[in-house]
C-alpha cells in the first residue's frame, strides 16, 4: 500500500499563524528565539544556541492540552511531546552527571529505562510535573555553567565543558526535529 493511501489515520490540515512565510512556525518578528544580543565569543555563541533549541521545544509544545501532549508518534514508538519534555529534563540532568555530579534519574529506573517516554500519560498533573522538572533542571544547568569562567574546564575529569555544551546543543537539535513531526501529527502546525 502506498503511504499516501493510508486510511487508518485522520488527515490533518497543515497550518501556521505566520503571514509572511507559510512554512514558518511564526513570523520572524514574532519569533522569541530571535534576539538582539550579539554573540561575540564562544561562550555567548554556545549559550545562545542552547537557548534557541530550548525555546524551540517550548514553542512546539505551546497551546496543547494533556491529551495532545501525550499523543504518540507512530507504533511502535513511545515518543510524544510530553515524553520529549520529560526526556529533556533527564538530559539536562545527564549533562551535569557527565560534568561530574552524582545525580539520580528523574523518570528512568533500572526496571524502566524508558520511563521518561513510558510515563508520559495524558494527565494534567503529569504535564505540569514535566514542565516544572524541565524548567528546574534548565535553571540548575545554567547556574552550573555560569560557575565556570573557562569552557576548557574539565568538571567531570575527562571532557571539557565546551564539548558537553556542544553535545547538549546537538541533543536538543535532534529532538527539535522530532518535535516538528510530533506537533504536525497533532494539529497540522508546521514551521521552523
Amino acid at each position: 500500500m502506498n503511504p499516501s493511501e493510508r486510511t487508518d489515520e485522520a488527515a490533518s490540515t497543515r497550518w501556521t499563524p505566520s503571514t509572511v512565510h507559510p512554512d514558518m512556525w511564526v513570523d520572524p518578528d514574532d519569533d522569541p528565539r530571535e534576539s538582539s544580543t550579539e554573540t561575540v565569543d564562544e561562550r555567548s555563541t554556545l549559550l545562545d544556541g542552547l537557548r534557541h533549541f530550548r525555546l524551540t521545544v517550548e514553542m512546539k509544545c505551546a497551546g496543547l492540552d494533556a491529551e495532545q501532549m501525550a499523543v504518540r508518534s507512530v507504533p511502535p514508538s513511545t515518543m510524544s511531546l510530553l515524553g520529549l519534555l520529560r526526556h529533556m529534563a533527564e538530559d539536562e540532568r545527564h549533562f551535569r552527571r557527565q560534568a561530574g555530579q552524582d545525580l539520580p534519574r528523574i523518570y528512568r529506573t533500572p526496571e524502566d529505562r524508558d520511563g521518561d517516554w513510558n510515563g508520559a500519560v495524558a494527565d494534567p498533573a503529569v504535564v505540569e510535573d514535566a514542565w516544572r522538572q524541565w524548567r528546574d533542571e534548565m535553571e540548575v544547568t545554567d547556574r552550573f555553567i555560569a560557575g565556570f569562567a573557562d569552557l576548557g574546564a574539565r568538571p567531570g575529569g575527562d571532557v571539557q565543558l565546551r564539548d558537553l555544551l556542544v553535545a547538549q546543543i546537538s541533543e536538543y537539535a535532534r529532538h527539535c526535529g522530532h518535535a516538528d513531526l510530533l506537533r504536525e501529527r497533532i494539529d497540522g502546525r508546521v514551521g521552523q
